[in-house]
């Protein structure tokens, strides 16, 4: 196999597992989100919006990362048993990046709300 076919087939795979993390990551955070209302209404803002970007950003690069790994496996001798058994890499990458986005979500939103005096 050359290096392009192996970028070409990693890319395939990768980029399609994207939308499904991405979409797991959204829907975390709005689980939060509801959990926490009303508190969570106090945390809007256009810093709060800016800052989900940033992260969201943040989480689409660190998915980038996966692709060194494949490569590299690809390139070993290890090729066939890694192209069976890689959607473990995608499953353990999602479990941490769920309680990443679990984790910061729930200090954005959960904010204390005093009673007035």
């Amino acid at each position: 196999m050359t290096l392009s076919d192996i970028v070409s087939d990693a890319i395939r795979y990768w980029e399609r597992r994207r939308l499904l993390y991405n979409g797991v990551l959204i829907l975390v955070a709005l689980a939060v989100f509801y959990d926490a209302w009303p508190s969570s209404q106090v945390a809007l803002s256009v810093t709060t919006a800016q800052s989900l970007f940033v992260l969201a950003v943040l989480a689409n690069v660190a998915y980038c990362s996966v692709y060194a790994v494949d490569i590299f496996a690809q390139y070993s001798s290890f090729r066939p048993r890694w192209l069976r058994y890689r959607w473990l890499l995608f499953v353990v990458g999602l479990l941490v990046a769920v309680i990443l986005t679990n984790f910061i979500s729930s200090s954005m939103f959960h904010v204390l709300v005093l009673p007035p005096n």
